[in-house]
């Protein structure tokens, strides 16, 4: 191990700061340098702004630069830190997972300081930057191979005042869908790490990973929205136009039971796109077994009343790989 992770820079340094987070170098990789920005004006909200922690989903490390060009012209007091991208490793090789250890960097925190280069960037991220906010925006997308419209997103919080203090941030962000979901196996996610430390944690999620100007704008202004909401940006916040129309709704489900999954190896044809609201027994998709010519086309239909979050967006699928996500409006 070489050193200790720290920053290049004076964070409390007034106005805009450029610099370095420096993360370890270790048996597997030299010294990382990952840019960071800071603007800092004064009192006010403290907010760190991350990209990249998946190398598969490039729309936040795109908003992110966006943020930093206009910021310094539009915020008004506090201090917004942008980390635009997490894990280099894995987005030079458009990878969900950092290709040199395997791991998936979302599920490594707080991370180690003696570890692997995805747990000492962890580390890191735990140890300099995450004391220095009071929220979190860490922007990702879905991921390829889905449809999900954009979205912020949250977890069940025990703390009842968290919970509702965060779900208020994530519809603050104006976005289509603000979605409260259960996810399994959730130990050393980021935003548990945050928000077992009384951290408002908002993670908005867009598309399947590809990119487009359309849905970066959309981004854009959903990241904005919640700058006005925080009190750090002057203005109006809008419902951002999506499929021709500007509304949101809060959701809410359990991926345990609300995951379909297909019965067997196939390729997958959605019949039906996100949001739409379908009742028990519609079609959801067609699951066409290719194994023989003679087996028969499954379908795959709506448990019951719900509403279609995220679907793949045809793909081959294995025997119990997940094809659809439902959800139901929050139960407040």
């Amino acid at each position: 191990m070489n050193g200790i992770p720290h920053l290049t820079f004076d964070l409390d340094k007034p106005g805009v700061s450029r610099g370095h987070l420096v993360v370890p170098g270790g048996a597997d990789h030299e010294e990382l340098s990952l840019p960071v920005f800071s603007l800092n004006k004064a009192e006010g909200p403290r907010l760190l702004v991350t990209g990249g922690c998946h190398g598969n989903e490039l729309e936040g490390p795109l908003v992110a630069r966006r943020l930093v060009e206009w910021l310094p012209k539009a915020q008004t007091c506090g201090r917004v830190i942008v980390l635009p991208v997490l894990n280099p490793l894995a987005v030079e090789a458009w990878s969900r997972n950092t290709p040199l250890d395997g791991l998936n960097l979302n599920r490594v925190f707080p991370g180690r300081a003696d570890g692997s280069v995805t747990e000492r960037i962890a580390d890191a991220v735990s140890r300099v930057l995450l004391p220095m906010a009071d929220t979190v925006f860490d922007l990702h997308s879905f991921g390829p191979g889905w449809e999900f419209p954009p979205a912020s997103t949250t977890h069940p919080i025990n703390d009842p005042d968290l919970m509702a203090a965060t779900i208020k941030m994530a519809e603050a962000f104006k976005l289509p869908m603000t979605l409260v979901w259960e996810h399994p196996g959730s130990a050393g996610m980021f935003d548990t790490l945050a928000q077992n430390q009384g951290k408002v944690f908002v993670c908005a999620e867009f598309g399947g990973g590809n990119v487009s100007s359309e849905g970066l704008a959309i981004y854009e202004a959903g990241v904005r929205n919640a700058l006005v909401a925080l009190g750090l940006v002057e203005g109006k916040a809008d419902y951002p136009t999506f499929r021709q129309q500007k509304t949101s709704q809060t959701l809410e489900t359990r991926r345990s039971s609300d995951e379909l999954k297909a019965p067997a190896r196939g390729i997958f044809e959605p019949c039906c796109s996100v949001l739409d609201q379908v009742k028990q027994g519609d079609l959801i998709g067609i699951l066409y077994p290719m194994d023989s010519l003679t087996a028969d086309a499954i379908d795959i239909c709506a448990p019951g009343a719900c509403i279609v979050y995220a679907i793949r967006s045809g793909a081959h699928v294995e025997a119990d790989e997940g094809v659809a996500l439902v959800a139901r409006p929050l139960s407040r």
